[in-house]
């Protein structure tokens, strides 16, 4: 492949090669979309903001210890990062009751767990993404054992350190999604994005939704709490 040529285009990404073959560009999209794609919509500034606050994240988790594939923010809307080969799972970790488990539970929305829920969803746009046990990713080799437990403790690693980053912002990580991937020597590295787009982000305070709810839900003014989570975190001068 020639540098500079298409790899993957997703609903909020695409990849390019880079001259590097292990360095791939990143250059988010505009695009917003919802329920497995059903609901969809251009938001004009989005990509910049989301590309903005995942750079923001991915330092910050580097320099927490967390092993990650971004490498650089290179324009308003693109990103070097390390090439990897994405692990067909994605891992939500929730502290408060919200979206589908608020559906499977029927909990009060809001409701706070007594310790973080770390669940297991097979990426898989013809199924739904749906929930799996570790039984069903053991039966399907998605995971070794290693690498499932990996996955977990890095997920509730991001939430402890995420989550304390976020409140002291005056904001609180509801729960989030993480994708991960394997590097050429098959080391597990966080990838994908960290933004409002993966995350939910409430106002301490107020309860407000400023994240991708306000286009879920059509609360409206999405660029105005995305805006406002970059704010914040642009304000935390180690970030």
């Amino acid at each position: 492949m020639k540098p500079g040529e298409l790899l993957y285009e997703g609903k909020a990404k695409r990849l390019y090669f880079t001259e590097d073959p292990n360095v791939l560009r990143v250059k988010y999209k505009d695009s917003a979309t919802a329920f497995n794609g059903q609901k969809k919509a251009t938001i004009a500034g989005k990509g910049e903001m989301n590309n903005r606050i995942s750079a923001l994240f991915f330092r910050f988790l580097k320099e927490a210890g967390v092993p990650n594939h971004f490498i650089d923010k290179i324009s308003d809307l693109e990103q070097l990062v390390q090439k990897v080969t994405i692990v067909p799972l994605e891992v939500v970790v929730r502290n408060r009751v919200a979206g589908t488990l608020q559906k499977r539970t029927g909990l009060a929305e809001g409701t706070v767990l007594k310790q973080p829920i770390v669940e297991f969803y097979y990426k898989s746009d013809e199924l739904g993404d749906p929930l799996f046990t570790e039984d069903h990713i053991r039966a399907m080799e998605l995971a070794t054992p290693v690498q499932l437990q990996e996955m977990r403790e890095i997920g509730l690693r991001v939430n402890e350190v995420v989550g304390k980053l976020m409140l002291e912002q005056g904001i609180i990580l509801v729960d989030f999604k993480l994708e991960f991937g394997l590097d050429s020597e098959g080391k597990l590295l966080l990838a994908d994005e960290v933004s409002p787009d993966t995350c939910r982000f409430w106002d301490a305070d107020t309860l407000e939704k400023l994240d991708k709810d306000r286009f879920r839900q059509d609360l409206g003014n999405v660029m105005g709490a995305y805006q406002e989570i970059y704010n914040r975190l642009e304000g935390k001068s180690h970030v």
